[in-house]
């Protein structure tokens, strides 16, 4: 799928065409790679991963992607690679929204302190070191 931002991702303004890909044909993890320049982001859907996480949309960001259903958004998340995938991390304060409608996009900065930049990629509910 290819998507427009139209004010591009912060710190890459300038950009503004993307495809959104699949890796390895997985559902859950993505590509998002600029049409324009050599420049991508590794980005995952956070529900799997943070069952507990949830944005509420400003009407601001409703209305400039012309969101009408929410069964048109779609909620991705960047991450951050780290030396090996246990370090690595996943933005959950900013994520980018899309509406595949009609392929409009925008990284949505949360105004909340519930959620970090950092967050872990790959997340451990219980300590088994004693098994």
């Amino acid at each position: 799928m290819e998507v427009t931002f139209k004010k591009g991702i912060p710190g890459f303004e300038y950009l503004r065409k993307f495809r959104i890909e699949d890796v390895n044909n997985s559902k859950d993890y993505k590509i998002i790679r600029s049409l324009e320049e050599d420049i991508s982001f590794s980005a995952v859907l956070p529900f799997n991963i943070y069952n507990e996480y949830e944005i509420d949309l400003t009407e601001e960001i409703v209305k400039e992607l012309e969101i009408k259903h929410p069964t048109d958004v779609l909620v991705l998340n960047i991450i951050t690679l780290g030396k090996t995938l246990e370090e690595s991390t996943v933005n959950l304060k900013a994520p980018v929204i899309i509406n595949v409608s009609n392929n409009m996009a925008k990284q949505f900065i949360i105004q909340c302190d519930t959620y970090d930049t950092k967050h872990l990629l790959i997340r451990r509910n219980q300590n088994v070191s004693n098994y």
